[in-house]
């Protein structure tokens, strides 16, 4: 009993030594912060929320898939709408509490967004897709997909009458759509649609639509490069009949076809009004989600400027993860084409992860 009793009394009179008392200063200032609003209160609430529903997504997903069960049509959907949930909640609570605004985290997500503890949730979640989005067993894949778009997007640009700067400038671009689209994975499929598949994530009449100016240009590309343009001819007796938007190569070359290769020739007016390769990787992927007003912001002469205000293109941008989260971005009704692209936040570390692939392709052609 005699040694107990010492030992408490020594904790006891330890509390008050003098190294304590920085704790006991940090445990006043705790205890002397202000109490949450119903509005902080209540968006704390939501977020908290919004956390627990997307873990309960993530693990009723992964279930799912370890026990070999069938899954829902789009699985991917409601892990989508949960993570954009999240992301919104957490906007909604440090617009409320500034406080709350984080470290950064590895995905380079603003942290207002994002809280950095909660990484595994979005490694998780990738691997989810990766799972659900894996190619058809019958997809032809190539021993160089970064190279092959690279190769594919300048040769387009030469055969489109650019120089060689500009052209290299395209195969840059090319290879970002390559990572937006699909995170640099070829010939997936897609856990949000059915319609949209493959290396570039086109449908059926993309495709096809590709392949018809494809073929008006391949004479001038065979002219300009008679490898590429003998690859081209292996990989269309490879993929024969079969969907060639599983053929990584006929995918991305239908795909910037189809949706890029005629504003290539704009390239050298787009480098002078955005001069940075992941800004121009965004205007591109633009043609891929907005076509029709990306075309008419270039044609205005005021690209940066040019506002859209239509309701259906405001939603095509948030269901592609733009001015999507929180109520302040969702309540917005328009935007300018330079607001457009710095709500691209999402997109950044891909466009960064292509800029540096492309940079590393370069580096062994000249080595």
């Amino acid at each position: 009993m005699g040694m107990k009793r010492r030992t408490a009394v020594l904790a006891f009179a330890l509390s008050f030594a003098p190294a304590a008392i920085g704790d006991l200063g940090s445990i006043a200032a705790a205890m002397a912060e202000p109490a949450l609003t119903k509005t902080q209160s209540d968006a704390l609430d939501a977020y908290n929320n919004a956390v627990n529903n997307f873990k309960s997504i993530l693990s009723q997903r992964r279930a799912q898939i370890d026990s070999k069960q069938p899954l829902p049509d789009l699985p991917g959907q409601a892990l989508y709408l949960a993570r954009n949930a999240m992301m919104g909640a957490r906007k909604d609570l440090t617009d409320a509490i500034p406080s709350k605004i984080g470290r950064p985290n590895k995905f380079k997500i603003p942290p207002a967004y994002f809280d950095a503890d909660h990484e595994p949730l979005i490694d998780e979640y990738a691997k989810l897709f990766a799972v659900m989005q894996a190619p058809p067993a019958s997809a032809q894949n190539s021993e160089t997909p970064f190279k092959d778009v690279a190769d594919l997007g300048t040769a387009i640009a030469r055969a489109k009458g650019l120089d060689a700067s500009n052209a290299e400038a395209a195969g840059r671009i090319s290879l970002g759509m390559f990572f937006a689209e699909t995170n640099g994975n070829q010939n997936i499929g897609n856990a949000r649609s059915n319609k949209y598949k493959g290396s570039f994530q086109t449908g059926t009449s993309e495709d096809q639509n590709g392949r018809k100016k494809w073929a008006a240009i391949k004479p001038s590309i065979a002219a300009l490069d008679p490898a590429l343009s003998a690859r081209d001819d292996r990989e269309e007796a490879r993929v024969g009949g079969s969907d060639h938007r599983f053929n990584h190569w006929t995918a991305v070359r239908d795909g910037l076809m189809n949706a890029h290769a005629e504003l290539f020739r704009q390239i050298p007016d787009i480098a002078r009004t955005l001069p940075g390769p992941v800004d121009q990787m965004k205007l591109f992927e633009l043609i891929q989600i907005v076509p029709a007003p990306t075309r008419s912001a270039l044609k205005s002469g005021d690209l940066l400027n040019y506002r859209v205000s239509d309701p259906t293109i405001m939603k095509y941008l948030r269901n592609n993860s733009m001015f999507a989260f929180g109520q302040a971005d969702r309540a917005r009704t328009s935007a300018t084409f330079r607001e457009i692209m710095d709500a691209m936040f999402l997109f950044n570390e891909k466009f960064e992860r292509a800029l540096s692939t492309f940079n590393e392709i370069k580096a062994r052609q000249k080595g």
